[in-house]
């Protein structure tokens, strides 16, 4: 007769989470919108909604000096640097709807770099807050001459709003680029043509 096994059937559950002021809100919203927050297919939506929402905005609680780290480095270094084709994805602060696209961020080092992933990280730090584009622009150079100290700093960015394309005008294959131009970048026309001339095959058109 085979032995019968004394181990119990464990049966292993997610810890449920409790719920954040955001979740709270958002049931009322969906309440709001003439929906019924405790049906099954939206029970877990507030929760989901928060987490999505803080994962989103964590740029505001993002560490520069921790993300930089010890990643600059002394080099003999005088020509331009330029990382492009940073993806990014943001949300637009008037209507919380995201907008997307690509950065380019380009500077002149004064015999310093900085590790290559570092840029697209402090890309992130800036998207991932309630933006306009324009003001995310001129932050992400800001904050890589303020870590860098280089000669000057360029920074591109090209992005599709969905509150253009789901609502208003409805248009679907409008872009917007902004740009921000630092130290060399500002005074020299040669220094602005070379990057630009560098990222200018670029384009949400060829997504």
């Amino acid at each position: 007769m085979p032995m019968k096994s004394s181990k119990a059937v464990v049966k292993l559950f997610e810890p449920r989470r409790e719920e954040g002021a955001v979740a709270a809100h958002m049931k009322e919203i969906l309440k709001a919108l003439g929906e019924d927050p405790a049906r099954e297919g939206l029970v877990a939506t507030p929760m989901r909604a928060e987490r999505a929402l803080k994962y989103l905005t964590n740029g505001y609680t993002a560490d520069v000096q921790k993300i930089v780290n010890d990643a600059i480095f002394n080099e003999k270094c005088d020509e331009m640097v330029v990382v492009k084709d940073i993806e990014f994805f943001s949300l637009c602060e008037h209507h919380l709807l995201p907008f997307y696209g690509k950065a380019h961020v380009a500077y002149l080092p004064k015999n310093k770099i900085i590790g290559l992933s570092k840029i697209p990280r402090l890309v992130d730090v800036f998207a991932r807050r309630l933006q306009v584009q324009e003001r995310m622009t001129q932050q992400i150079a800001d904050c890589i001459k303020e870590v860098l100290d280089p000669a000057g700093v360029g920074v591109i960015t090209e992005a599709r709003h969905f509150c253009m394309m789901m609502r208003g005008v409805e248009k679907q294959h409008t872009s917007t680029t902004s740009s921000a131009m630092l130290g060399e970048f500002r005074a020299r026309k040669e220094t602005r043509d070379e990057f630009l001339s560098l990222v200018q095959h670029n384009g949400l058109s060829n997504w």
